[in-house]
């Protein structure tokens, strides 16, 4: 791992920027307005065959909804992400409609893209994205009741960061990213 890095002269300044903060702003108010936008970001991302395998569970403080999602973060996850202005749970349709397919390889790596859209599109409104798995799985999905073939994956704060990004972050060198599927395990 390389640390105290810069970002290449020529990156997006959007992904150059983007961090994942543990402390959102609680005053900050999303309206029906950003969170079309966000979905609509996600709505537009590539995916195998154009199944477009994902799904959201949208909650925003003041809801009815935002409780059902909040019991279930791990103490870990509730100390920041309760204060945020939206949580997402972010979920996969695993089960490939209209064929023999009783689950598809692509549905995960395809939420991945919706939700990588999704926070580029934050970013770009001045918002900020933590993506986590720190909840009680089984029991948001006792709660939601998803239909069968969808599973929950993640979920995702985002709110006005109320911290500022730190100086540097800590990367794994190009070199690496290329290298090590093929290098001796440590």
């Amino acid at each position: 791992m390389q640390r105290d890095q810069e970002p290449p002269c020529g990156i997006h300044p959007l992904l150059a920027e983007r961090f994942s903060p543990y402390a959102f702003d609680p005053s900050t108010v999303l309206d029906d307005h950003s969170l079309g936008l966000l979905l609509e970001a996600a709505r537009w991302a590539p995916s195998a065959g154009n199944s477009q395998p994902w799904g959201f569970f949208t909650s925003r403080p003041g809801e009815p909804d935002h409780e059902r999602v909040v019991r279930h973060l791990a103490p870990s996850s509730a100390r920041w992400a309760t204060d945020a202005a939206l949580l997402v749970v972010t979920l996969a349709r695993r089960h490939v409609g209209d064929t023999r397919l009783l689950y598809s390889e692509f549905a995960d790596y395809d939420l991945g893209q919706a939700i990588a859209h999704m926070t580029v599109q934050a970013q770009a409104m001045g918002l900020a994205a933590h993506q986590f798995r720190a909840f009680d799985m089984e029991g948001l999905t006792k709660e939601l009741g998803p239909n069968p073939g969808w599973v929950i994956i993640s979920m995702i704060a985002l709110g006005k960061a109320a911290e500022e990004p730190p100086e540097r972050r800590d990367r794994r060198s190009v070199a690496d990213l290329l290298s090590a599927p093929w290098s001796p395990s440590e």
